[in-house]
């Protein structure tokens, strides 16, 4: 009895260790998939623009690793705001004038799009649509007001975009993003001009891994762009003391005028 008690025992024990192998034989091939994996990761190198007195735009870049062999789309957009776009046409058959606005809503101010290849190469127009990426899909979750059909409100949206793109405040090129693989990992690069006219305000950049048509991956980074200085004080000033800087301003255009005054009357010399 106590022989066959042994036994039974040495067979338990040879069980669980057969079990406790099975689990760290499924633990180490979950790493080792994990390690071949190569997370999605996004990082903005000049995340802080600094709009000074001299300011007159600078770049962004944003690098990362994805998993090899992935499509990747990187966006750079404000967030979406009220936008007005002003009606032209002609007074009297004669002038050209402003006759109405229209507002548009859902719509960022500022949009940026590189990727490595035509996005419509890369995602099908579902995936486009429900990640906001390109023009067509902004132009779907536009609001108009007053409201127009699809006609009119596509004829709008395109000249939206042509005055934003004129601005340099919207940009979509493809081929932009560049990619090296290395050690087992796909590292990714864009460099954008970064326009002036670009407003203070905290923008979301959005990297985008795809593959088959669909995003597998999403990574996100910020980009701040700030006043400081006398530009800061200023329009902290403007904001705050409306009063006083409208009297700054006022004996700023008159030592202008008196100046550029000066300058003629040397220039002009006597009678």
């Amino acid at each position: 009895m106590r022989q066959f008690r042994v036994q039974r025992a040495i067979v338990l024990v040879r069980e669980r260790l057969n079990t406790i192998g099975l689990i760290m034989g499924v633990i180490l091939s979950l790493a080792a998939a994990q390690d071949a994996s190569a997370e999605l990761t996004a990082k903005a190198n000049h995340d802080r623009v600094k709009v000074g007195f001299f300011y007159h735009g600078s770049s962004v870049s944003v690098r990362g690793v994805s998993d090899p062999g992935t499509d990747l789309i990187v966006k750079i957009a404000s967030p979406e705001q009220h936008q007005m776009l002003r009606k032209k046409g002609k007074i009297g058959g004669v002038l050209w004038m402003n006759v109405g606005s229209i507002t548009l809503e859902q719509a960022p101010a500022a949009y940026f799009l590189g990727s490595t290849k035509k996005i419509g190469e890369i995602l099908s127009g579902d995936e486009m649509d429900r990640n906001a990426i390109g023009y067509e899909a902004l132009a779907k979750r536009a609001k108009l007001d007053p409201a127009a059909d699809e006609q009119e409100k596509a004829k709008w949206f395109g000249e939206f975009v042509k005055y934003k793109e004129s601005s340099h405040l919207y940009s979509a090129e493809a081929g932009k993003v560049t990619v090296v693989e290395k050690d087992g990992k796909q590292e990714y690069y864009i460099l954008m001009d970064w326009p002036y006219q670009a407003a203070p305000e905290k923008y979301t950049v959005t990297v985008y891994a795809a593959k088959d048509g669909k995003v597998i991956e999403t990574a996100e980074a910020n980009v701040l762009v700030e006043q400081v200085g006398i530009v800061k004080s200023f329009a902290d000033m403007a904001k705050n003391k409306a009063a006083l800087y409208g009297l700054i301003s006022i004996l700023a255009a008159l030592a202008a005028g008196f100046g550029v005054g000066m300058i003629f009357r040397k220039g002009g010399g006597a009678h």
